[in-house]
């Protein structure tokens, strides 16, 4: 099995709803997030990649247009924690990406969610 996976950053702001009052992330806050997706494959392309790198511009665009510099909340139907998104970008990329089989966001350089596609 061959694995690769490439980065991509973005800044915006979220409120975590269902939280006590006094838990810092009830109240407007930031993040510099970094996502990461994750990509595999038994056999190499006739290139001998996985996927070109190149061919990953669209995540970068998605995430440029819909997500930079942007409040979280306004964006989602769903409640913005690091999970939540991390399984709404797999969701959006895995119909472009076959090769996609986890997505990571990290929200801080000591803490990452991480969606898995079950491999059942």
């Amino acid at each position: 099995m061959y694995k690769i996976s490439k980065q991509f950053s973005f800044s915006a702001s979220h409120i975590l709803e269902g939280l006590p009052q006094e838990h810092p992330c009830s109240r407007l806050h930031g993040h510099n997030y970094v996502i990461t997706v994750h990509l595999r494959a038994d056999q190499l392309n006739n290139t001998g990649f996985v996927k070109d790198y190149r061919e990953l511009d669209n995540v970068k665009k998605y995430i440029d247009e819909k997500l930079d510099h942007r409040h979280l909340n306004d964006i989602f139907s769903f409640n913005p924690t690091a999970e939540n998104i991390a399984r709404h970008l797999y969701d959006v990329f895995k119909k472009d990406i076959r090769e996609l089989y986890a997505v990571e966001v990290s929200e801080t350089p000591k803490t990452t969610a991480v969606y898995e596609a079950d491999s059942k």
